[in-house]
């Protein structure tokens, strides 16, 4: 392992040349190769054994941080690629009774490219062991469960949520009312770049985030120490539920108790009667995964056409050339004359 950390750290200028993952042989192959310039991979002299070693590294420069995520509601959105929807329409609820929360539509360059045609323009430039990855992680996810963390002022805590949420199979993670006036940048670590790889949804306020989520079809369950609790163990976690988790000192706040639709707690046999905000959220999850599991026999409960759509969100998540390579597809596409009926 520390070996493997050392070569990673390593800086770029000691590492050999770098080389284009695409060879003359296999550019020559292609009808039509895109018009864009790619980011050479760097060749690693031996495999990585460690998943922790293998996300820490990427493709990209860490641009992006949560800190900035949480306070630049832009960021967020630029996070998500395919078209979104907001709350379930008369369509969602006759197809399924699960929320979704993406079209199968990609809007660039005036053209609206399908998740198929995403998925035709860039896997070509994908590595099969990355593919391969990325769905193994989409079959897994679901949208049935979501978390909420409300008024966390402790980034490093938040990054710990997000970790936990993308390794148990959480896709979608809503932050109420974070405090910015805390550095994040010396715990960028700690979420190991999840945050990439989640849909982030953020919101002034409990009151808005509750009723959007109700809307959806999620019951609102807050994490809540008192006599009307129910125990996590005892909760049909099968339905749709949102799992709330509040401030570091405070807790939840009046107003998302009073909003929600029931308490839960996680019994503690101890002295010390309370966990640590971002552990706390792993036991919840981890718990609601197992019991649907149990329950359902898998917590990944996307349809085929679902899967379809977010192996595209994801593929197009994966790197900035993919987006330059979707759009060079699009453009090829506007360009190709219709078939006259």
């Amino acid at each position: 392992m520390g070996a493997c950390k050392t070569l990673i750290t390593t800086s770029l200028t000691s590492l050999p040349k770098p080389f284009s993952p695409f060879s003359k042989t296999q550019t020559q192959t292609l009808t039509h190769p895109p018009s864009v310039s790619f980011t050479p991979c760097i060749q690693h002299t031996r495999p990585r054994s460690s998943t922790a070693t293998q996300s820490a590294f990427s493709l990209d420069p860490p641009d992006d941080t949560v800190e900035l995520l949480l306070t630049k509601r832009d960021d967020v959105l630029r996070l998500m690629k395919m078209e979104r929807r907001i709350t379930k329409t008369h369509d969602d609820t006759v197809l399924g009774s699960h929320w979704f929360p993406y079209f199968d539509r990609f809007k660039c360059e005036g053209v609206d490219l399908s998740s198929s045609e995403v998925l035709e323009a860039v896997g070509p430039y994908m590595m099969e062991e990355r593919k391969e990855r990325i769905r193994n992680t989409v079959k897994s996810r679901s949208y049935s469960l979501c978390l909420v963390v409300e008024g966390l002022t402790d980034f490093g805590n938040v990054s710990a949520v997000f970790r936990s949420a993308d390794a148990l199979g959480f896709q979608s993670v809503h932050v109420i009312s974070c405090d910015s006036s805390k550095r994040y940048k010396e715990n960028r670590h700690v979420s190991m770049g999840a945050e990439k790889w989640l849909d982030i949804e953020l919101w002034d306020s409990a009151k808005d985030c509750f009723q959007v989520l109700k809307s959806r079809g999620y019951r609102i369950a807050t994490t809540h120490v008192g006599i009307d609790a129910v125990s996590i163990y005892d909760m049909d976690w099968s339905c749709p539920t949102a799992i709330v988790v509040g401030n570091e000192n405070r807790g939840i706040s009046d107003e998302a108790l009073e909003l929600s639709d029931l308490h839960c707690s996680i019994p503690m046999k101890g002295m010390v009667d309370s966990f640590n905000v971002s552990v706390a959220a792993g036991i919840l999850m981890h718990h609601a995964v197992c019991d649907r599991t149990s329950r359902l026999g898998s917590h990944g409960d996307l349809t085929p056409e679902e899967t379809q759509i977010l192996l595209a969100e994801f593929s197009l998540r994966h790197s900035k050339n993919m987006i330059s390579i979707a759009h060079d597809y699009a453009k090829r596409k506007a360009a190709t004359p219709k078939p006259k009926l």
